[in-house]
C-alpha cells in the first residue's frame, strides 16, 4: 500500500515528521509520499513549501515528494474540485504521474472540510483515511458537512497533544479513533530545523541579549475579520506592550500571506512609539525563529505559535486584542473562533488547559454547531447556567437566546405579535410586495402567537 500524505505549509511538514518519528502515524509496508498542496492565499508572492528551510531534511522521512499545485497550475490547490464524471480520469492521471501504478492508496490529509483533501478523498474513492490536524482548529467542530462516502472511510485522527487533557472536537458525530502525539516530539523537529538554518539577521538579534520580543502579524484583514486600520491598530497595541515588557528591540514577523505594506505601516508608526522596530520577512516558521533569538516574550492575537512557544519551549506569550475580537468575529459559527477562545482563556483569563477549558470549548462549540453536537447540548445547557462571566465574554446573546440557552436577554414581549384576528388583512396588504415575502411574514408571526 502507498501512503499519500497531504501537506499545506511548511509547518504541517514539519508535524507530519514527529508524528513519522514518534509513531503516531501508523507505519506501512510501502512507500510514503508527501503531497504538497500550498494553502497559501497568495502562493505567486510566497516561499513555496519545497524551497522553505530545512525542508530538505525533513523531506527524507519521505520515500518521494510531489507537487499538487505544480500538476494543476495555474489552479490553485484549494481551488481543485473536479467534476464526478473526471473523477477517474483523475485518478488515472494522478496514479501516472506520481507513478502510484494500481496499488492501493492511504491517504492521510488535513482540513478534510475543504478541497484539495476533499477532492483526493473522491479521487481515490475506496482509499482508508487518516485526518492529520497541526493547529488548534481541531478542538472546535466539524463546519461543513462531509459526504458519507468519505466519513465511512475514516480511520481516525491524528494531532499533538497541545492541550493536554483536551479532546479534539473535530468529527466527533462520527466518534473516530483518536492518535495523540507526545508534542515532545514535535519540539525535538523544531530544534533540529532552527540548529541547522542559518540566517544572518536571526543570529545577530540572537546573539545580543534578552531584551527583544517577537511579535507574530496575522491575516486577519484578509480574512475579512478586520479591515485594514483595526489590524494595524491592534499590532500597534502588540508593539507598546512589548516595550512595557521591557523589550528594547521588537522582531515582527508579519503573517506569510500579508501584504508587504502593512508591515511597512507598522515601520513608519514605531519611531513615534519610542520603539525600535525590525521586520522580518524571510520563510523561517514562528517557532524557528523564536527558538534561534530566545525572546523575553512573543505577542500576537490568537496565533498557534502563542501556545507552540508556550508548552513546548517555556517562552512567555502574550495575548493582545481577544476580547474584542470574541466581540466583532462573525459569523458565531467562524472556525477562527475556537482557536480564538482558546488562545484568549488560557492567556488572558488563566482558564486551565484541563477539564474547565474542555468545558468551555464543548459548550461554544455546541453553540457553533448545535445539529452535529446535539449530545453536548445538556453540557452546555449547565455550563452556561452556571457560568455567567464566561456566557458574557465568549458567546453572543442573541445565538444563545435562538437556540434556547441560558442567556441574558429579556423575553420576547408578545404585544409585539399581531393577534390572529389581525393576520388576514395584514397579509393581504403585505402580498402586494411578494408572495415570497408574504410567506416569511406569515412564518413569523406565527411563531410569535405560538411563543
Amino acid at each position: 500500500m502507498i501512503q499519500l500524505i497531504a501537506a499545506s505549509t511548511a509547518y504541517q511538514v514539519a508535524s507530519l515528521v514527529a508524528m513519522i518519528d514518534s509513531g503516531a502515524l501508523p507505519p506501512i509496508t510501502g512507500e510514503r509520499v508527501l503531497v504538497l498542496a500550498d494553502g497559501s492565499q497568495i502562493p505567486e508572492i510566497t516561499t513555496p513549501i519545497a524551497h522553505s528551510p530545512g525542508f530538505a531534511d525533513l523531506s527524507t522521512r519521505f520515500d518521494r515528494v510531489v507537487d499538487l499545485g505544480q500538476l494543476i497550475w495555474p489552479r490553485r490547490p484549494q481551488q481543485f474540485s473536479p467534476r464526478s464524471e473526471e473523477l477517474p480520469m483523475w485518478e488515472k492521471l494522478l496514479r501516472s504521474h506520481w507513478l502510484l501504478g494500481s496499488e492501493p492508496v492511504q491517504l492521510v490529509v488535513e482540513s478534510i472540510q475543504v478541497n484539495p483533501a476533499i477532492a483526493l478523498c473522491r479521487i481515490f474513492h475506496d482509499a482508508p483515511i487518516l485526518i492529520h490536524a497541526d493547529g488548534l482548529m481541531s478542538y472546535g467542530p466539524t463546519r461543513n458537512r462531509i459526504d458519507t462516502a468519505i466519513l465511512q472511510r475514516l480511520d481516525g485522527l491524528i494531532y499533538p497533544d497541545l492541550l493536554p487533557g483536551i479532546v479534539p472536537l473535530l468529527l466527533k458525530e462520527e466518534n473516530p479513533q483518536l492518535f495523540p502525539m507526545d508534542p515532545t516530539h514535535l519540539a525535538t523537529v523544531f530544534e533540529s530545523v532552527a540548529a541547522t538554518c542559518v540566517d544572518p539577521q536571526l543570529e545577530r538579534i540572537g546573539a545580543e541579549s534578552g531584551s527583544t520580543a517577537l511579535v507574530l502579524g496575522q491575516y486577519l484583514s484578509g480574512l475579512g475579520l478586520l479591515d485594514e486600520e483595526a489590524e494595524l491598530a491592534l499590532h500597534l497595541e502588540m508593539l507598546v506592550q512589548a516595550k512595557e515588557l521591557g523589550a528594547q528591540l521588537v522582531l515582527f514577523k508579519p503573517h506569510p500571506a500579508a501584504s508587504p505594506t502593512s508591515a511597512l505601516r507598522l515601520l513608519e508608526h514605531a519611531d513615534s512609539l519610542g520603539i525600535t522596530l525590525e521586520i522580518y520577512s524571510a520563510a523561517l516558521g514562528a517557532e524557528i525563529v523564536a527558538l534561534k533569538i530566545n525572546p523575553l516574550a512573543v505577542l500576537s492575537a490568537f496565533s498557534t505559535a502563542l501556545v507552540t512557544c508556550s508548552r513546548l519551549f517555556g517562552i512567555p506569550v502574550r495575548a493582545v486584542g481577544t476580547g474584542p475580537l470574541l466581540q466583532q468575529l462573525t459569523p458565531f459559527e467562524n472556525s477562527n473562533r475556537i482557536p480564538l477562545s482558546i488562545v484568549d482563556a488560557l492567556y488572558m483569563r488563566n482558564i486551565g488547559s484541563g477539564q474547565p477549558l474542555q468545558e468551555l470549548l464543548n459548550s461554544i462549540s455546541f453553540a457553533m454547531q448545535p445539529k452535529r453536537l446535539a449530545s453536548l447540548a445538556e453540557q452546555a445547557q449547565g455550563y452556561l447556567h452556571s457560568h455567567p462571566v464566561e456566557r458574557g465574554r465568549y458567546f453572543k446573546q442573541r445565538r444563545l437566546h435562538a437556540l434556547g440557552l441560558p442567556n441574558s436577554l429579556p423575553a420576547r414581549s408578545l404585544s409585539r405579535a399581531l393577534s390572529p384576528r389581525q393576520l388576514p388583512s395584514r397579509i393581504r396588504r403585505v402580498a402586494k410586495r411578494g408572495v415570497k415575502r408574504s410567506v416569511r411574514f406569515l412564518h413569523r408571526q406565527l411563531e410569535r402567537v405560538g411563543s
